[in-house]
């Protein structure tokens, strides 16, 4: 954060990293997000949450509350609309937003993602479609919902097709570098504006060296390890600027 907080618009901490480590690890993932926040950061808490009714309400009361300083959280639609209900109405009260998984980056996404469905859709589009409805009063004055969609980099016909689908929301983008996402995937991810997309990326950032260079050490104590996560992250920009302008 202290490195790269000038050239970047936000984190996005995953919190099954920081949970791994019990209650000293769910305490770090909350101290990482308020340092992020000191550095004007936008805060985005990977958790992916959905449930039932009454357990999503005390989810999203746990992540997006008054005193949060989260700015937005993912969230999984496979319960259905009531599941997502407390946290729509939540982020709407608070100012905050939210990622709804639509087409996510993993190989395995396709096993249920793109099932064709009676009406011919396949069942991310079908996705999509609920959550252009469900982010309508979240409209801001840019045009753009609260409500936006976690869409993989690591398929860039869906993700051009969703594009068209979702012109007002913004895409959270993984799959870009570690995963195999390339700089032409991601073309499609941003309207006209050069706006509506958040590309992320964390391996090869954090473990710059096995990116940049080939090495297999992935370990952030390799020789000039600052150094090369400024060049992974100014690489990074420089090559997504190229589409945007």
């Amino acid at each position: 954060i202290d490195l790269l907080h000038n050239n970047i618009v936000g984190v996005k901490p995953q919190s099954a990293f920081y949970e791994k480590y019990g209650p000293w690890g769910f305490k770090a993932f909350f101290d990482t997000m308020i340092y992020a926040k000191k550095k004007n950061l936008i805060v985005i808490a990977d958790v992916k949450r959905g449930d039932v009714p009454s357990t999503a309400q005390a989810y999203a009361e746990a992540y997006l509350g008054k005193s949060s300083i989260i700015d937005a959280i993912t969230v999984n639609p496979l319960l259905g609309r009531d599941s997502l209900d407390p946290f729509i109405k939540l982020a709407a009260r608070n100012g905050q937003g939210l990622f709804v998984l639509v087409k996510t980056s993993n190989p395995g996404s396709k096993d249920f993602q793109d099932q064709v469905l009676s009406d011919g859709q396949r069942f991310y589009e079908t996705v999509a479609q609920q959550v252009v409805e469900w982010g309508k009063p979240l409209t801001g004055r840019s045009g753009y919902s609260g409500l936006g969609a976690v869409v993989g980099a690591t398929f860039p016909d869906e993700l051009k097709k969703l594009r068209s689908l979702m012109p007002h929301n913004f895409f959270l983008i993984p799959g870009y570098g570690a995963q195999g996402g390339q700089t032409e995937d991601i073309k499609s991810a941003f309207n006209p504006d050069g706006l509506g997309a958040l590309i992320t990326a964390a391996r090869s950032i954090i473990y710059p060296a096995s990116f940049l260079n080939g090495q297999r050490d992935e370990s952030p104590k390799i020789k000039n390890w600052p150094l090369k996560v400024e060049q992974a992250a100014g690489q990074m920009n420089r090559e997504i600027n190229t589409l945007i302008t």
